[in-house]
């Protein structure tokens, strides 16, 4: 019994409840370190930026295709017109699993983007499954329509209380109809489950920057706002501290898996800053970019980034070895 009471007392730890926020028990250091990063953080949330789940197809098998099924598409367009206009229509997509921390995997995957309406979505008085804007779209884009009619019964068969009600059966399930047009916008793009395991090959934290307006499935997140906010909230996200702020802001699953689901993300604290500071910040993330588009060490710089977001939220010495030993 004496035993069992100097254990508790020497690994005892006080914890406060006072919010009805998820709470996580931590040692003494990690307390610490959470103080120190919500007494000088402002959540996201509170930040001039947006955080989006994006793109529900329904059924991928027709709308995402191959770079070759792109220029078969491409080809059997009838002008240049329509070739033009289909080319804009056919989006880069990432998946969860093509994005890596500060770069991704470009699988030469691409999304037929067909809103509900399409063509009409711009137009408000088109309501429910519309067959005016299906005539509109065999007409002018009549090959991808073509492409998507192999797959009627298929696309018919989804969503039965919404397909053909709702929206018609050639369109996507979620298009993001309220804000669309971001997906066209840089922005930082990130996996819905991340999985704290190096040993198997992940990356976390697994944050990356996106300049090629891909649209990314709904197991992937975005977030939307200016380059120099982007870069700088991308370098503490992806920092050995990010590390952190995914432990205490995020509730853990199974096997060190963590689902990044907006209401936590959006609770991560970070500091604002001078836009003079936040460049220094883009300019390293900007070089940690370009070293994973050429396969070359990164290690130098991301160690520098670690520096400097650990100054940002003063810590100690023995904070900072804390951090770096635990990830």
């Amino acid at each position: 019994m004496r035993q069992k009471s100097d254990y508790l007392k020497q690994n005892a730890s006080i914890s406060s409840f006072k919010s009805n926020d998820s709470w996580v028990i931590l040692t003494d250091i990690e307390k610490r370190i959470k103080d120190k990063i919500e007494a000088v953080g402002t959540p996201l949330k509170d930040w001039d930026i947006n955080i989006y789940r994006v793109v529900l197809t329904g059924f991928n098998e027709a709308f995402i295709i191959s770079g070759a099924k792109k220029e078969e598409i491409l080809a059997n367009c009838k002008s240049e017109d329509e070739r033009t206009k289909t080319d804009e229509l056919i989006r880069p997509i990432l998946r969860g699993r093509d994005i890596k921390r500060y770069s991704y995997d470009f699988a030469d995957l691409w999304l037929l983007y067909i809103p509900w309406h399409f063509p009409l979505h711009n137009d408000t008085t088109v309501v429910g499954a519309s067959e005016k804007a299906e005539q509109a779209f065999s007409s002018q884009y009549p090959a991808v329509y073509n492409h998507l009619l192999k797959y009627k019964k298929q696309l018919s068969n989804r969503n039965k209380a919404e397909t053909g009600i709702r929206y018609e059966w050639y369109a996507l399930q979620r298009w993001g109809a309220n804000y669309w047009e971001d997906f066209s916008k840089q922005k930082i793009v990130y996996i819905e489950i991340m999985t704290d395991n190096p040993t198997k090959g992940y990356d976390f934290p697994c944050f990356a920057f996106d300049s090629m307006q891909c649209i990314t499935l709904n197991t992937a997140y975005i977030m939307c706002g200016s380059e120099i906010d982007l870069k700088y909230i991308l370098a503490i996200l992806n920092s050995d501290l990010g590390k952190r702020l995914v432990k205490y802001y995020v509730i853990q699953l199974q096997n060190r898996q963590f689902r990044m689901l907006h209401q936590y993300v959006s609770n991560f604290p970070i500091p604002k800053i001078k836009d003079s500071e936040k460049l220094v910040f883009k300019q390293l993330v900007d070089k940690v970019i370009q070293a994973k588009k050429m396969e070359e060490d990164s290690t130098f710089t991301e160690n520098k980034i670690n520096n400097l977001v650990n100054n940002l939220f003063s810590l100690t010495i023995n904070e900072k070895l804390y951090i770096e030993k635990s990830n």
